[in-house]
């Protein structure tokens, strides 16, 4: 007799999926799956991927194991399944530096720049304001 999942969320029925086949799966084969045991319609398919991706990505017992392949955190060593930020923002400055980007701004914008940099010295103001205060 089929189990029944109506009354399980669906990243609890991926817990027992993942448990289950004790192997990586891409999201798509788990969504398939989640999906049919909930017997879900192609509408409903649609409608409740991303929310059941974020849930994915939230919860603490999965680990996207890169390529968008996925695994319980149990089943994954530490130095599998963290990511050091590291390796992110060494590309992050590398961009940086390789931006050799320049944008050419026309008079106003050149003024306007010039203007708001707060040089006193070549504004003309009204000195009586100051005596109000």
């Amino acid at each position: 007799m089929e189990e029944n999942y109506k009354n399980e969320s669906m990243v609890d029925i991926a817990y027992k999926l993942l448990k289950e086949s004790d192997r990586v799966m891409s999201f798509q084969e788990i969504y398939k799956n989640v999906s049919d045991k909930l017997d879900l319609t192609p509408q409903e398919r649609m409608a409740k991927m991303s929310q059941f991706y974020t849930n994915l990505s939230l919860d603490g017992r999965f680990v996207n194991c890169k390529n968008n392949e996925w695994n319980l955190r149990e089943n994954v060593s530490y130095e599998n399944a963290h990511q050091s930020l590291n390796d992110y923002y060494a590309d992050i400055d590398e961009e940086t530096i390789a931006n050799t980007d320049t944008e050419e701004l026309d008079d106003e914008e050149k003024e306007a720049m010039d203007i708001d940099k707060g040089d006193d010295e070549d504004k003309d103001y009204d000195s009586s304001k100051e005596e109000d205060l």
